[in-house]
């Protein structure tokens, strides 16, 4: 058990016990490059966390040290970075509630998670939450968790330099088990969707993939959304993001822009039509009409964003073709990755199996396979 290795780990280093919060980390079913587009996003928490135990220690100083990287270090709060990526995280936390007016006082502390890193699941997220969560909650701050959300973010932004969208944070904060949460990216609203699975699973399939083009792709898709956006603002002054524009407006622009602009802005605004037929069908317990929605999601982003890779529609179409395999799909950013797929517990090693050995054949190395449950948001444990 994670909490047992986190409480040995803090009882031996520091002589003493803690408090003990986890936070975890994400998935999102439907809803992909729409947070930017001021869209919908559909996330959840799932069962794989960051715990840690923190106590005050009466300094100015942060002792943190990382079961997993095996590295501790010591630092103040005086916004100067760390040498370990890690702990720049935590350090942004601490700074950009400073930045908020709360000051919090030195703490020991130890973590640990099992929240693959790199596997799309929002490692980073839950390090930021689960400390955001802690430490508010430690020191009575009074905090949101949509506020947490935010600092987390801003942590992000300025302590690690990736300018993520707020998702990542809002669902490891906000999640619930058995629960989706259907965000809007423009008010920050959001609504409980239930998740009933009744005899179906959640796979992750990561291809352990990262393509290069990732980070220069995701500006180009977002100034060729703004250009499209720009174009379609001339007639409907009331537009400032593919939010605001439906099929028909983009329908009046088809021969003043480009083709591909015209499909990434024809994939954005499907998109949130997907997004919103796909709750409504989870409302009314058409989880096959869920599935068809995924399976739309990911051809518009491999065929229409463009922002897929072999290795992701490879599994794609071999989910297709196992029985039981209700949707699938590309998740995150793209060019590399995981894919998600629901699929009845009968077919589950079936289809675990066959994606497992094909993949393996095609590329020489097999994916990497996680079962995923929808579970609660940040919290204190003990």
């Amino acid at each position: 058990m994670l909490k047992e290795t986190v409480r040995k780990f803090f009882r031996d280093r520091f002589s003493a016990t803690g408090a003990v919060y986890a936070a975890p980390g994400r998935v999102n079913l439907i809803g992909e490059h729409t947070d930017y587009n001021l869209g919908f996003v559909l996330p959840g928490a799932i069962d794989k966390a960051i715990v840690l135990e923190i106590k005050p220690n009466g300094t100015d100083a942060f002792n943190v040290a990382s079961i997993d990287f095996k590295e501790e270090t010591s630092f103040v709060a005086n916004g100067q970075k760390t040498p370990y990526s890690w702990a720049n995280y935590i350090l942004g936390v601490i700074m950009e509630l400073k930045a908020l007016g709360y000051t919090t006082p030195g703490f020991d502390c130890v973590f640990g998670g099992n929240v693959p890193l790199g596997g799309g699941m929002s490692s980073s997220a839950a390090l930021e939450s689960a400390f955001a969560f802690a430490i508010n909650d430690m020191n009575g701050f009074g905090l949101t968790r949509m506020q947490l959300a935010k600092v987390g973010q801003l942590a992000e932004h300025n302590y690690a330099g990736v300018r993520c969208g707020i998702m990542d944070q809002f669902a490891s904060l906000h999640g619930q088990k058995d629960m989706l949460m259907k965000l809007d990216c423009r008010s920050l609203e959001y609504e409980l969707v239930p998740f009933q699975l009744n005899g179906y699973k959640v796979i992750l399939l990561d291809t352990n993939v990262k393509h290069t083009l990732a980070s220069s792709e995701y500006n180009v898709r977002r100034s060729q959304c703004e250009e499209g956006v720009g174009v379609i603002a001339k007639k409907h002054p009331q537009v400032q993001s593919l939010r605001d524009v439906t099929l028909e407006m983009l329908a009046e622009v088809k021969d003043e822009v480009s083709p591909v602009v015209y499909n990434r802005c024809e994939y954005v605004v499907k998109e949130n039509i997907r997004l919103n037929t796909a709750c409504e069908a989870l409302k009314s317990g058409d989880i096959l009409l869920f599935g068809s929605e995924m399976y739309g999601s990911h051809e518009g982003l491999s065929k229409f964003y463009e922002v897929s890779c072999d290795e992701l529609d490879f599994l794609v179409d071999v989910a297709k073709s196992v029985p039981g395999v209700i949707g699938s799909r590309m998740m995150g950013g793209g060019f590399g990755g995981c894919t998600i797929t629901v699929v009845a517990e009968a077919n589950h090693d079936e289809f675990v199996a066959k994606a497992v050995a094909q993949f393996e054949e095609r590329f020489g190395k097999k994916p990497l396979v996680y079962d995923v449950v929808i579970s609660d948001g940040a919290r204190r444990v003990e």
